[in-house]
């Protein structure tokens, strides 16, 4: 009897002690309670080790990138987990503040919070939180909202710290202390002041402060040249000494707009041959140095085509015309400078060449006129005079001409770009060179006279979308039969002639400028080593070649947003369907009308309205209501949009 006994208590001991384990509260439930107010947030994603609640389940590492999570994390919860050593919660869409202690939980090893829009205070005050020390390794808090810092000598285990694209405006306090740190990126965080208190940091390995405004000496206000793997001080304050050594091995694009600097010569020094595991590294400076002078290009792609606009506006009242370039011989120009131009608003350029002809013209598009020069230019352009201008603004003006093997360009002065070195910007011209896709406009080459950088390319006569879609006549209409209140008679001011307008109410012309606005920016989004973003696609940055190809005017940005572009192509696809110019509010109403299944009362009525191509528009308006969604994270790729524009009809890409 007391055998039997002895065994019930210890058989009750094992329910007791079995329900106790199972009401231990697991990892997996602290994590679904801070997620609870974060919607996308899936708890099946983190399932139970022991489906028999035998043991809690206890979570070590927490990757959550790239989840569309949208909300606030109730951080309280996190404290709880004992043994959390790493978290990843990069690349979503997560808000609120981040509370002090969090950093100081003493089991976290690694935090990657980047690409989100978060706030709150970097650091805790030593002594605040379980311990005077974290032993945090890895931080990458970049691209968010942070602004406030208190002390980072509170991380001293860091190797890497990345706090890039935030609003921090000081230097971060403590750095100097980060003893064992290898990468170190602060870059476009609105910082100002000196750089200097991170000198000694001689384990540094990678350092970008690039896109701040920052001051000091170079490179005496620096961590040790000779560790350093890469830097990148660009768009700075800076001023000191630069040597070639300095720019071979960090390449011309570390330095760009850096500040003033006086630049040595090194004699026989070694040529810097970077290991092909940092190509990718160094490529990501070039890319930087790409998107300032695209947007450089853009600008005056631009300003060239208000240029066209204006004058055959006023050619209707005889007060302008656009005379047909002719070639003249470069045996005529002056041959000794330097030479001085002056534009019809009055400012004026100089090319600080003494002899024309010791300024070449690099061609890229056709190597084997690298023969001409700056001499070829001034007789191209009739000594850069104002029957050859085509615009001007604030960033230089353009002129028109027609080089030896009739090669038609256009010519921009780069005014900016007057302090940039000549090495430098070399390297950016041959950078942007090598973006090459049939729907991005590119460079024929340059020529650097002096101080004046100028770029030469493709001149194209036929006008920007904005024009063809709301300016041209409908129809099937040569330039030459042109008589209405917007268009004259080109002939009788001898320009040179477009080639026939294509019918804009046939559906198949539309839907195919649509296809090549989505390839380019597929290009730019997919097709580059690292994504770049358009940042500004509106219909006059849109030109029409002679087979209606679509040239979009580069204006590139890798630190930008590719939902931006997508909401803009929708846009522009909807400004295809209605005929009418979008606007924020327009694009609103035909969301709401989409949305309710009216989307066909909005088509533009210039369209041929035949059954089959009734369904595509609408199908294609569609795809506009998904690429204009309000939330960014629900807005398709550009891939994705692509492939729904090229599907609308399975015979469409035969036409393409």
């Amino acid at each position: 009897m007391k055998l039997l006994l002895l065994k019930f208590m210890v058989f009750l001991s094992y329910i007791i002690l079995g329900e106790s384990t199972c009401n231990i509260t697991t990892d997996q439930d602290l994590l679904n309670k801070a997620f609870s107010s974060v919607s996308g947030f899936d708890s099946s994603w983190f399932t139970p080790h022991d489906p028999n609640c035998k043991t809690p389940n206890i979570l070590t590492s927490i990757n959550l990138s790239s989840r569309n999570l949208n909300g606030s994390v109730s951080w309280k919860y996190l404290k709880n987990m004992s043994h959390l050593q790493s978290i990843d919660f990069s690349n979503n869409f997560l808000k609120g503040h981040v509370p002090s202690w969090f950093w100081s939980l003493p089991t976290l090893v690694e935090i990657n919070l980047s690409k989100n829009m978060l706030v709150g205070t970097i650091g805790f005050r030593m002594g605040s939180y379980f311990g005077q020390f974290s032993s945090m390794r890895f931080l990458n808090l970049s691209q968010n909202r942070f602004t406030n810092l208190v002390n980072l000598s509170v991380f001293p285990k860091l190797t890497t710290l990345d706090l890039s694209h935030n609003k921090l405006g000081i230097l971060p306090p403590g750095l100097n202390m980060l003893k064992n740190l290898q990468h170190l990126d602060i870059s476009k965080c609105n910082i100002s002041g000196n750089l200097n208190a991170i000198s000694n940091l001689n384990t540094l390995h990678y350092l970008d402060v690039s896109i701040n405004h920052m001051n000091g000496k170079f490179p005496s206000d620096f961590p040790p040249l000779s560790n350093l793997k890469f830097l990148n001080i660009s768009l700075n304050n800076f001023s000191g000494h630069i040597t070639s050594v300095n720019i071979q091995k960090f390449g011309p694009s570390a330095f760009i707009h850096a500040g003033k600097f006086n630049v040595t010569k090194v004699p026989h020094s070694i040529p810097y041959r970077p290991h092909k595991k940092r190509h990718k590294s160094r490529h990501k400076n070039f890319v930087l140095a790409i998107s300032v002078s695209s947007i450089i290009l853009f600008l005056a792609m631009l300003i060239y085509i208000f240029r066209i606009c204006k004058k055959r506006k006023l050619a209707k009242k005889n007060k302008w015309e656009i005379p047909k370039p002719t070639q003249i011989s470069s045996s005529n120009v002056e041959v000794s400078g330097p030479f001085s131009f002056e534009t019809e608003s009055g400012a004026s350029w100089v090319a600080d060449v003494v002899e024309p002809s010791s300024a070449p013209v690099v061609m890229f598009e056709k190597p084997l006129m690298n023969y001409l020069t700056f001499k070829d230019l001034l007789a191209a352009t009739s000594h850069f005079g104002r029957e050859s201008l085509l615009a001007e603004g604030r960033r230089g003006p353009v002129y028109r001409a027609v080089l030896p093997g009739d090669l038609h360009v256009a010519i921009k002065v780069l005014e900016s770009a007057r302090d940039v070195d000549c090495d430098e910007m070399k390297a950016v011209f041959d950078d942007i060179s090598t973006l090459k896709h049939p729907n991005l406009l590119p460079i024929s080459g340059y020529c650097i006279a002096g101080n004046e950088k100028l770029v030469l390319y493709e001149f194209i006569s036929n006008g920007n979308l904005h024009e063809w879609l709301h300016e041209l006549p409908a129809g099937e209409t040569n330039i030459e039969d042109w008589s209405t209140d917007t268009w004259e008679h080109m002939n009788e001011i001898e320009s040179t002639p477009r080639i026939s307008s294509p019918d804009k109410t046939e559906w198949l012309t539309r839907h195919r400028i649509a296809v090549g606005i989505a390839r380019g920016l597929a290009y730019l989004h997919h097709g580059c080593s690292k994504p770049l973003v358009h940042d500004h696609l509106v219909t006059s940055n849109i030109l029409l070649s002679d087979d209606l190809e679509l040239g979009m005017a580069k204006k590139t940005d890798p630190n930008g947003y590719p939902t931006d572009d997508v909401y803009d192509f929708g846009k522009i696809l909807i400004e295809l369907l209605t005929g009418e110019v979008s606007s924020e509010e327009s694009v609103e109403e035909v969301r709401r009308l989409v949305k309710e299944g009216l989307g066909v009362n909005v088509l533009d009525s210039r369209l041929r309205l035949g059954s089959e191509s009734l369904s595509e528009m609408v199908e294609c308006l569609r795809v506009g209501y998904l690429c204009t969604a309000e939330v960014c994270w629900k807005r398709p790729t550009m891939q994705q949009v692509l492939g729904q524009l090229k599907n609308v009809h399975h015979l469409r890409e035969n036409h393409l």
